[in-house]
């Protein structure tokens, strides 16, 4: 991938955004080759994009600082090296403080690709209302080898039940096996509340159909059925964010499409490459944050 004109080369590195990238060359995927500096200008030119997804929510991330070839790492916490990313103490559920961390800016978002950050999950509340989460996921989780046809009929179906509750909702590849279907909401009621809701919709689904889906975490309960993966809506989960790379071979992405791509973008189909492209036209979620639509 080529440069761009806030990119300039020094000895000791690249720096973009006023960040030094080190290692640069440092291949961090295989097939194709996609080195570090690609992945920080990856994240720099879509961090318009996708901040508005990500700015203010607490974090989990998935380092690979020598290459998703070599030892992975999940991170929650926060550590020394990282520029404009800021901790916020959280009380958990025993009474006990955990510190996480969020950000809130471009060069925060290149500051932690330049630490080997390839993958961001976002909590579904932003820091300002915590416990008022406002952002629901659904993650279609098929059983092993199943046929994409069924996956998308599960989708449908998903959406039309939302349909049914007067809810919008907004469509996007997982960048793996399956889809994510979001819900935007005003942050009006507690986490117990939303997760009881987001089960609720699941087990409907069970209901209706008990030999496609199942809302049953364990595995043994979804052979040859889709896990509607309603507990990414619960308080301290997250769900990965629109926009972020995946670390797994092919640089696949977690990409908004619209209801229309459907039947035409498989779950793992957009690349690194293909998602800057998309950036260029017209946004298929630019209005998900016009919508007023609350739980009550």
């Amino acid at each position: 991938m080529e440069g761009k004109a806030n990119d300039s080369i020094r000895a000791d590195g690249m720096m973009i955004e006023g960040i030094r990238i080190t290692n640069p060359n440092k291949v961090i995927y295989e097939n194709p080759p996609i080195t570090k500096g690609d992945v920080v200008r990856y994240y720099a030119q879509v961090a318009e994009r996708m901040l508005p997804y990500i700015s203010r929510r607490i974090l989990s991330i998935v380092r690979c600082p020598k290459g998703i070839s070599q030892a992975c790492f999940y991170k929650k916490h926060p550590g020394p090296g990282s520029k404009e990313v800021v901790t916020v103490p959280v009380i958990g559920s025993k009474g006990e403080t955990e510190y996480f961390f969020y950000l809130e800016s471009k060069i925060g978002l290149v500051s932690e690709a330049q630490m080997g950050t390839l993958e961001f999950h976002i909590w579904g509340s932003r820091v300002d209302e915590l416990e008022k989460p406002d952002m629901m996921v659904f993650d279609l989780d098929p059983d092993e080898g199943m046929d994409l046809k069924q996956v998308r009929q599960g989708v449908l179906d998903l959406k039309n039940i939302l349909d049914e509750l007067a809810l919008n909702s907004y469509l996007k590849t997982s960048g793996g096996k399956g889809y994510h279907v979001v819900v935007p909401l005003k942050p009006a009621v507690s986490w117990e509340a939303f997760s009881s809701f987001a089960k609720r919709v699941a087990q409907v689904m069970e209901q209706k159909w008990p030999d496609r889906y199942t809302s049953n975490v364990r595995k043994v309960k979804r052979a040859g059925k889709i896990f509607i993966d309603w507990i990414r809506n619960g308080r301290g989960a997250t769900s990965i964010a629109p926009y972020s790379l995946r670390a797994r071979e092919g640089a696949s992405v977690s990409m908004p499409i619209s209801w229309d791509e459907l039947d035409k973008v498989a779950p793992d189909e957009i690349k690194m490459v293909e998602a800057l492209q998309r950036i260029g036209a017209r946004d298929p979620w630019q209005d998900f944050f016009l919508n007023q639509q609350q739980l009550k």
